[in-house]
């Protein structure tokens, strides 16, 4: 990041990128806060959730696995979860593509592990047309992408640190949840994705007996699979193609 920022944060569209997300990091802060306080709590230790946090940057396969990891579950299992969980990114990576395919494949690669949920959201709603535009749109997506990192970043770390003097009766499992609503409240921008999020709630309670969590995997692939029937037999005609997904 350090070696993209400088050149562009000079640039009107990385101020107004870092503006955009300014009015959601409280809920993304709780979220790291509680992300980082659950590695801890969950058995990994303070290396061992620093290099997870820093590397995978991924609240909510993070939080999928947690669970998973502490009740010794196959490999297999914790990978498919993971990879169920973060599925979305291809997804968002088709709309990227629009924008981002003229540049080096380097600074791609590079920039697809800042990309995140909400950046996304933002930066669809900014440039809507789905036509590229480097001199924009690169500075835009790093003055998003800065925000959000820090703001995950800073209060998970905290959180791992702090976590051995949180005391369990905080209720933080609860306001984790209610941070995590928020984010995905914030995805849902059209029938399509409202219906989706109703089967796969539906789904994860109808398969809550399930053993190693696999109802996650199991409503998971019921929204998916809503998504695509709704796509194909009823697709949405308000324009919204960005948060459609």
């Amino acid at each position: 990041m350090a070696d993209h920022i400088p050149a562009h944060w000079r640039h009107p569209e990385f101020r107004q990128g870092a503006r955009d997300m300014l009015g959601i990091t409280l809920g993304i802060s709780a979220w790291g806060l509680v992300t980082g306080v659950a590695m801890v709590k969950s058995g990994l230790s303070v290396g061992m959730a620093l290099f997870m946090s820093l590397v995978v940057f991924a609240g909510s396969s993070q939080l999928a696995s947690l669970p998973l990891l502490a009740s010794g579950a196959p490999l297999w299992v914790l990978w498919a979860t993971s990879f169920c969980v973060n599925l979305r990114f291809v997804i968002f990576s088709t709309q990227w593509r629009h924008y981002l395919a003229p540049l080096p494949r380097g600074q791609r690669l590079w920039m697809a592990y800042f990309a995140a949920d909400l950046n996304y959201v933002a930066f669809l709603k900014r440039f809507p047309d789905m036509k590229p535009d480097p001199e924009r749109q690169v500075p835009y997506f790093w003055g998003g992408v800065a925000i959000n990192w820090f703001a995950w970043q800073v209060p998970a770390i905290a959180g791992i640190f702090l976590a051995d003097r949180i005391p369990t009766n905080w209720g933080l499992g609860f306001a984790g949840v209610l941070a995590l609503l928020g984010l995905s409240y914030s995805l849902l921008g059209n029938r399509n994705t409202w219906v989706s999020a109703a089967v796969a709630a539906c789904a994860a309670v109808a398969a809550y007996g399930l053993p190693l969590r696999l109802n996650i995997l199991v409503a998971i692939a019921a929204a998916v699979a809503a998504g695509l029937m709704m796509e194909r037999w009823a697709p949405n005609t308000d324009g919204q193609r960005g948060r459609a997904a």
